[in-house]
């Protein structure tokens, strides 16, 4: 049985019963909320965080093949890592011959910001 199918029966169990004691809501569309999880998924595994942390941290753009020895990875790994960070609109890439080059995206940089901004209020 699949979550949603588990809420469903949830909520129609407590129809059955009476009304809601409370009302939850958000006012994020189905959009929004995809678009917010696949950010999130993306930031969730190591080499994905930290190639978006050198990225964002460099003067000029980053080629795969610079990330590969800081990762401790392969060239595919930081490739792929990099594909789902292009897919989460955290990083642009441009293609120069064979290589692609990437920046972190000013929604990156924001995210980025308040994760650190967050850090900071753990430490006061």
């Amino acid at each position: 049985m699949s979550g949603r199918q588990t809420n469903e029966t949830a909520t129609e169990s407590r129809n059955e019963e009476g009304p809601d004691c409370c009302s939850a809501d958000h006012s994020l569309s189905a959009e929004a909320v995809a678009a917010d999880v696949r950010t999130l998924a993306a930031l969730g595994n190591d080499t994905r965080y930290e190639a978006l942390r050198l990225i964002a941290d460099a003067d000029d753009a980053v080629c795969v093949c610079e990330l590969e020895p800081v990762l401790g990875v392969s060239q595919g790994a930081v490739s792929q890592a990099l594909s789902r960070l292009f897919g989460a609109d955290l990083v642009d890439r441009r293609k120069e011959g064979r290589w692609r080059y990437y920046t972190a995206t000013p929604r990156a940089e924001r995210l980025l910001r308040a994760l650190d901004d967050t850090r900071s209020l753990e430490a006061n």
